[in-house]
């Protein structure tokens, strides 16, 4: 890779630098490359704190922990740390339920003379408590609450953590300990415990809380509606769904592009395909179009009826009104075709996808290995699967018998050998355990096979 960047002799700047990455988000391993190829050209270029992150983004989502603390130290050394880096490193170590590194952080910022203040502890407990850490968020509430002045903002998002966690005894708590610092609970905080008594399944106390917000007040937001639709839309309680919408409405508020969503995804569960067609003229006619989650909710919504011509339709109009369609999107049609057994349609839609410069993830993968399997592909399929462990992804969740019978079939009992030591050498120790038990089993079945015969 690094030899054909040499001989293009591409003009570097920082934009070009972060749009390779972002194409390439998926893919850790070529990333990374590039971004060490970039970072050691000769002259006329040097990574500034927006490819740093970049970089960094892509690391704290694959959870190369000693790669990120590398890149840390070094963007120390040349000051290039800004609070987005600890964000990311703070958010990564969180959502890997990596408690000391994410309070590590802060040593950091002190050794880089950061000011920590009530926003960032802010970030951090929100972070562990978005990756439902709500017990060592507060845990870290408690050892830091002497040196800042907790506002607002960070009662609720503690109050987010423990109610991610179904823990409504502490929500209650953190709720009247709230109200003890003399802090008045916002629609924010209103709508995270709406959320959280929804979330524990306690509707009869989120429609009381609903009320009281319309009686007493904070009065109810978009939001606060949303989230009472989307829950009664979940439920398939449709009338109920639709009364809150009026209510909304009546009460002045403008329905957005998520609640209208809500209400499709419902009707369309529900088969209703007319009223969707009727909301969506809605939606067009009161100045609120699809968005990019509408149309997603529409083609998971055919490609769940094994449609996946008028899920291609939908796509076809998604482009047309200029919104770009996201690696979701495109995963949803290609196996709404494999699972139609329509192979070639699906193929077509990786195709597609590449062409429109969207790196594949893990999920489009494991979609394409096994329609390929399942199409008899399996030396195609294997191809892929290589592909995957040269990008440092995560190993497929397929039908490794199919896979291996195929190989049987072809005399080929070798193949998961070749993947096991492919794995080994790619640094996936754990997928080479899985391919190396494949390969056991594989030569005693071929063995016996061959005996038989």
């Amino acid at each position: 890779m690094e030899a054909v960047l040499d001989e293009m002799n591409v003009s570097l700047s920082h934009d070009l630098i972060v749009e390779v990455l972002e194409r390439f988000k998926h893919a850790r391993k070529p990333a990374f490359r590039f971004f060490c190829w970039a970072g050691e050209r000769p002259a006329g270029f040097a990574h500034d704190s927006r490819t740093y992150n970049s970089m960094m983004t892509i690391l704290a989502k694959t959870r190369q922990f000693e790669t990120m603390v590398s890149l840390l130290e070094e963007m120390g050394a040349k000051e290039l740390l800004t609070m987005e880096t600890f964000t990311i490193a703070i958010k990564a170590f969180a959502a890997a339920k990596e408690r000391k590194k994410a309070v590590g952080i802060f040593e950091l910022m002190k050794k880089y003379k950061f000011k920590i203040g009530v926003e960032t502890i802010n970030c951090l407990l929100d972070s562990l408590g978005r990756a439902k850490l709500g017990k060592e968020a507060q845990v870290l509430f408690d050892r830091l609450k002497e040196r800042f002045t907790p506002n607002l903002m960070t009662y609720t998002v503690l109050l987010n953590g423990w109610c991610r966690v179904k823990n409504l005894m502490e929500a209650a708590r953190i709720w009247n300990g709230m109200i003890d610092q003399g802090l008045k609970p916002d629609v924010v905080a209103h709508n995270v415990m709406l959320e959280g008594l929804l979330r524990s399944r306690k509707r009869s106390d989120a429609i009381k809380l609903f009320h009281v917000m319309k009686a007493k007040g904070p009065s109810p937001d978009v939001r606060s509606y949303t989230i009472m639709i989307r829950d009664f839309c979940k439920q398939s309680s449709m009338e109920a769904a639709v009364e809150y919408f009026d209510d909304m409405v009546d009460s002045g508020l403008q329905p957005d592009a998520a609640v209208y969503t809500c209400l499709i995804t419902g009707f369309g569960t529900q088969r209703k395909l007319d009223t969707v067609y009727e909301l969506l003229k809605e939606m067009q006619e009161k100045g609120h179009p699809p968005d990019g989650k509408t149309y997603n909710a529409l083609i998971k919504l055919m490609a769940s009826r094994k449609m996946p011509e008028q899920a291609a339709r939908i796509y076809n109009k998604m482009i047309q009104n200029g919104i770009e369609p996201s690696i979701h999107t495109f995963n949803m049609m290609m196996k709404s075709y494999f699972m139609a057994r329509n192979y070639e349609m699906g193929r077509a839609v990786w195709e597609e996808m590449v062409k429109k410069g969207i790196c594949p993830d893990d999920n489009s993968y494991t979609v394409l290995i096994r329609g390929l399997i399942g199409e008899g592909k399996s030396r195609e399929a294997c191809r892929y699967l290589e592909e995957m462990l040269d990008k440092g992804m995560k190993t497929p969740l397929i039908d490794y018998n199919k896979f291996a019978a195929d190989f049987h079939r072809g005399g080929q009992p070798d193949i998961f050998e070749e993947l096991a030591q492919r794995a080994k050498f790619s640094g996936k120790f754990a997928a080479s355990e899985i391919f190396a038990r494949w390969a056991q089993m594989t030569r005693r079945r071929f063995k016996q096979r061959f005996t038989e015969d």
